[in-house]
């Protein structure tokens, strides 16, 4: 027989990679399985298109990880994770050449709203500039798990973060910090009208001020590479190519813990319909771009921003988000586009660009929205087309291909909406634990969620130490 281990990890997505690292690093024997040949998850790098070409097939941008707590108390630089920061972290264009931004300087940011609205967004901003280190660390967790290292801020954030985009949104007089907001909000993947969608749009906000909304040098791949490097200078192992299909296949451990979708996981442990309440939600049409120049925009600041967001008004986004959820075909989809090659030349030849676009789509949606996504690029960059060299394109199905755990193409792992935005997977004292007294799930479908930040495989490791120390 080969020796217990003290944790199998399932999946080595950015979350999994953390949940083995925190265990190993506490000294226990530990092993990660992965079923693609290479490790992370949604945070990858591949040359999709045409060679030469580095492309993040999922998530490109990560103001959440360069603001995490779980990562800040690693040493990823030291494993090769190197930020590089864009000129502009966001800019949200308009049909006139202008557009909003969001910069380190709340001051620059608010001024492009307008004199209108400029007063009202650093009033919005301003209890808690400055407290990024905690913030984050309370809200990035599970409300449960102990008192807030900041109560004041916490029920203060708590009681603005709860309201709908929608709501909030109210506040404002033009036009330009009503778009910016919803598009902020588009994040969650929900209506603007849902609850906990300011929430959203608030924390990108506070992220942009505080931290920036960083490109990792080489791509995404490189904080997986570098949670990878550190887990193996801590004893870890990691296991690639190999499909879990079943627990038993598994070496005998004391906690297996799973970085995979809910349903994934009560099918690979024998949990039957543990999961069956579980909503994911609607997904999303993405493509990827290999282009001969920059980006002709319209707007002065969108050729120095490395985030896009296309779609001017908060109605054109809080219509294209609700198509999407109610399974309507898109016609006028809000885009969040990334251009990381302004600040990273190793992404493209020399003189050539890597851009990357998304719109929402229905769950499991099987049509082609090429020429929607490229009509609304076009409406703020003319002539966008003339500088395309090829194009990766991948909808539903695709993304799923890609990652198990986009189930019906849903890149965050579960539905924004309802009490599932805040009680994921489903209500329970620790939302890792499961049935089964030795499986613990790690994945975006635990608190906090969504985003390449690692904190959802924190909390669950702290959940498997906590039993394994009181077996």
């Amino acid at each position: 027989m080969p020796p217990m281990l003290d944790a199998v990890v399932v999946g080595a997505g950015p979350n999994g990679l953390t949940a083995a690292v925190e265990l190993a690093r506490r000294g226990l024997a530990v092993e990660v399985y992965e079923a693609a040949e290479r490790v992370g998850g949604g945070a990858r790098t591949e040359e999709l298109t045409l060679p030469g070409f580095h492309h993040d097939p999922c998530s490109a941008v990560h103001p959440l990880a360069i603001g995490s707590p779980a990562f800040d108390a690693m040493p990823l630089a030291r494993h090769g994770l190197e930020w590089l920061q864009p000129e502009l972290a966001l800019a949200h264009p308009f049909p006139d050449g202008s557009a909003a931004v969001l910069t380190r300087s709340v001051g620059q940011s608010a001024m492009t709203l307008g004199p209108e609205d400029a007063g009202a967004y650093r009033r919005m901003v301003a209890p808690y500039l400055g407290h990024w280190d905690t913030l984050a660390e309370d809200f990035l967790r599970t409300p449960w798990d102990g008192l807030p290292k900041d109560p004041y801020r916490w029920v203060r954030f708590g009681l603005d973060a709860l309201q709908p985009a929608a709501l909030a949104s109210r506040r404002f007089k033009g036009a330009k910090a009503r778009g910016l907001i919803a598009g902020l909000a588009a994040h969650a993947i929900a209506p603007t009208s849902g609850i906990a969608t300011t929430g959203i749009a608030l924390l990108f906000a506070l992220a942009a001020h505080e931290r920036g909304w960083p490109v990792p040098r080489g791509g995404s791949q490189a904080i997986s590479d570098a949670l990878a490097s550190y887990l193996r200078e801590q004893g870890g192992t990691i296991h690639t190519g190999v499909e879990v299909k079943r627990l038993d296949e598994l070496p005998p451990a004391r906690a297996y813990v799973f970085d995979t979708s809910p349903t994934a996981l009560a099918r690979i442990a024998g949990l039957g319909d543990a999961y069956g309440r579980y909503r994911y939600g609607a997904s999303c049409f993405k493509i990827d771009y290999a282009l001969s120049g920059p980006v002709p925009w319209t707007a002065e600041e969108a050729r120095r921003a490395g985030t896009v967001h296309i779609g001017p008004t908060a109605g054109e986004i809080d219509g294209a988000l609700r198509a999407a959820v109610e399974g309507r075909d898109p016609s006028v989809p809000f885009l969040i586009t990334a251009q990381p090659s302004l600040v990273d030349p190793s992404r493209a030849p020399e003189g050539r660009h890597v851009f990357w676009a998304y719109g929402h789509v229905p769950s499991g949606w099987e049509g082609d929205a090429t020429d929607a996504v490229e009509r609304q690029l076009e409406r703020f960059a003319p002539g966008f087309r003339d500088l395309v060299l090829a194009r990766a394109v991948a909808g539903p199905p695709q993304l799923a291909a890609r990652n198990a755990n986009y189930v019906g193409g849903d890149i965050a792992n579960g539905a924004f909406s309802g009490l599932q935005t805040v009680l994921r997977p489903k209500p329970a004292r620790v939302p890792y634990a499961t049935a089964h007294p030795a499986v613990f799930l790690c994945s975006s479908a635990t608190p906090p969620g969504p985003g390449v930040h690692g904190m959802s495989g924190h909390h669950a490791a702290k959940a498997v130490w906590r039993r394994l120390r009181a077996a």
